[in-house]
């Protein structure tokens, strides 16, 4: 609450007084949150961060740069001391109310938005003193040399998430929306934070995991995951869903999707408007969804083996014999279109054609750039992931959580728990949100098998990954393939999943750049005629090279994916109804696997 200067407003007694009453009731919040932290269940401390000796490196190289050219460090704390002093001396004349002299405008920031940080000189000294100091981290962070380039990568990553942890907008001190928000609401909005932290706390065992979207506004086949169809198979690792057809003739050949199962598969059936697996089901195909489970401790010696065994081979057996065809059409989402290659290699080796065509969302294969995950793929964090999985039996939901959040921090961390803990704000109704929060644990076999195999050594797309008796090597992918990647995806970086195309064996390759991130980019219905896509033929330069010369096309890739498919999918037949005589409906869809939570 402001006035139309910006100014702070007036205090009357009893305003006073009843914030101090509030501010009684946040006492008796914090003994509940000291009884929730007194009961959190330890994690391996090696997950916190990055083994200090990174940041001894750094400072060895520091050191000995300035040791042998005082001169630069010098000239960069000088450049320090003088903002720094500027700041003050700018604050000290408009406390007086002198006239401050025109300096150039602050850089853009939503963070800093709220007008007191240019009009009130507290706030404007914090801000301008914070971005002082971030520059001067930035820039002592890029003169150390001598560290070679993973670790100049990680010690960039790091140094700024400190930066953005200690932004003053973290801190209700110098948070003006936060003091603005608890004076208007005399100390409700802060009650109402704690109550929401406590309630996260509570609900993740101790872990702080904020929660990005009001879970009570969604159910799982009730408002999300509604397209109907039938649990027409379960085993230990997943249960089939086939989806009841919206044509009267559909494809002969079927579709299976196999979704990751780090996350839950209902991403591709949020609502009506944007589902995927809706939307196939309008264009005359008979489709079927892998649901993963929701592995616990008894899954601990689960491994690739298993997904490929008991996921990946059993539902495309199970779809043959309902269907009562000899090939199927895959598709395989992000890690599961990693395991489809894996796949597809070990059916190469058997002889086994079952698979027509595979299709690929955001699928890695090639991990020789380990892209911005480069600081949490090294020995400190996955020795540190591999002890706890060893004590625990699975990888928690929340370790991967935290991860993924951090490479996007302030929208993802910071700004909800801002909102949510010191403006005392609900989150909102959002149903993406909501699945991004609704995660899954991993096995500990598997786990590992997947980061120290595939992520840090490179096996499949090099030597080969040992697995199942057999040498799976990517250039044995050689079915007709299309694979789908995202321009701004930042957990499977289109160039690198290029790079990994280019490896596979097919003579048939279709290669499709969709504007847009890791979901966005796939779930981009045509309705919305949202996000475009980029197609070029020509496979044999460098991803670069791809890019300049593809054609940009208007919408989705989903029209041009299903005129691909179809010239794969066979004649036209009577439309299917779920299961047969030897598969019973086991329920209707979504099924009873998606709705098990992770373990906190």
């Amino acid at each position: 609450m402001t006035t139309s200067e910006g100014q702070a407003p007036e205090m009357t007694d009893e305003h006073i007084e009843r914030i101090k009453e509030n501010m009684e009731k946040v006492e008796q919040l914090s003994k509940r949150l000291i009884e929730v932290m007194a009961t959190k269940k330890p994690h391996t401390p090696a997950l916190d961060g990055p083994n200090q000796e990174l940041f001894a490196r750094a400072a060895t190289a520091y050191w000995a740069e300035a040791w042998q050219n005082p001169a630069k460090l010098l000239e960069q704390q000088i450049e320090y001391w003088g903002k720094s002093v500027l700041n003050f001396a700018e604050a000290q004349q408009a406390l007086t109310g002198a006239e401050v002299e025109e300096h150039a405008e602050l850089p853009r920031d939503k963070r800093f938005s709220n007008p007191l940080w240019e009009t009130n000189p507290y706030f404007r000294l914090v801000r301008q003193q914070y971005q002082t100091n971030a520059e001067a981290i930035a820039h002592a962070v890029a003169s150390v040399e001598d560290l070679d380039a993973k670790d100049r990568q990680r010690l960039k990553y790091f140094s700024q998430q400190i930066v953005d942890m200690m932004s003053p907008t973290n801190f209700l001190a110098t948070n003006p929306d936060a003091l603005e928000k608890a004076v208007e609401t005399e100390g409700q909005s802060l009650i109402q934070g704690l109550e929401n932290l406590v309630s996260d706390l509570e609900a993740n065992d101790g872990e702080l995991v904020v929660k990005l979207a009001d879970e009570s506004a969604f159910q799982i086949g009730g408002n999300i995951a509604t397209t109907p169809g039938d649990v027409v198979y379960r085993n230990r690792m997943m249960e089939l869903i086939q989806y009841k057809p919206a044509t009267e003739t559909v494809h002969e050949t079927p579709i299976v999707l196999f979704p990751p199962w780090i996350n839950k598969f209902y991403i591709l059936d949020l609502k009506a408007q944007n589902s995927l697996i809706k939307w196939v089901t309008e264009q005359g195909y008979t489709l079927f969804v892998v649901s993963w489970v929701n592995p616990d401790e008894s899954y601990a010696d689960t491994g690739m083996e298993d997904y490929i065994q008991d996921g990946f081979l059993t539902a495309i057996d199970e779809v043959k014999k309902i269907c009562k065809v000899k090939q199927v059409n895959a598709v395989g989402y992000c890690i599961a279109g990693t395991t489809l290659s894996l796949t597809l290699s070990l059916l190469k080796q058997r002889g086994d054609k079952s698979v027509k065509s595979a299709t690929f969302f955001t699928a890695l294969t090639d991990f020789s750039d380990q892209g911005e995950f480069t600081p949490f793929l090294q020995n400190d964090f996955i020795d540190g992931i591999e002890e706890e999985v060893n004590k625990e039996g699975l990888l928690r939901s929340w370790i991967m959580a935290r991860t993924f959040s951090f490479l996007r921090s302030r929208d993802l961390i910071y700004g909800p728990a801002i909102r949510s803990y010191m403006m005392g704000e609900t989150p909102p109704a959002f149903d993406l949100l909501y699945w991004n929060g609704d995660g899954a644990n991993l096995p500990a076999k598997m786990a590992v098998q997947y980061l120290r195999g595939l992520c840090q050594r490179n096996e499949f797309a090099t030597d080969g990954f040992e697995l199942m008796g057999h040498t799976l090597k990517v250039s044995e992918v050689d079915v007709p393939l299309m694979a789908i990647t995202c321009q701004t995806d930042h957990i499977a970086a289109w160039k690198d999943c290029y790079s990994g195309v280019q490896k596979m064996g097919s003579r048939s390759k279709t290669f499709v750049v969709s504007e847009s991130g890791h979901i966005a980019g796939i779930v981009n219905p045509p309705s919305k005629k949202k996000y475009g896509h980029y197609t070029n033929a020509d496979l044999k330069g460098d991803a670069d090279t791809w890019l300049k010369d593809a054609t940009f096309n208007e919408g989705s890739w989903w029209p041009m994916w299903e005129a691909w498919l179809k010239k794969r999918s066979g004649k036209q037949v009577p439309a299917r109804e779920p299961g047969d005589s030897s598969h019973p409906s086991l329920g209707p869809a979504p099924g009873t696997y998606v709705v098990v939570k992770a373990s906190a």
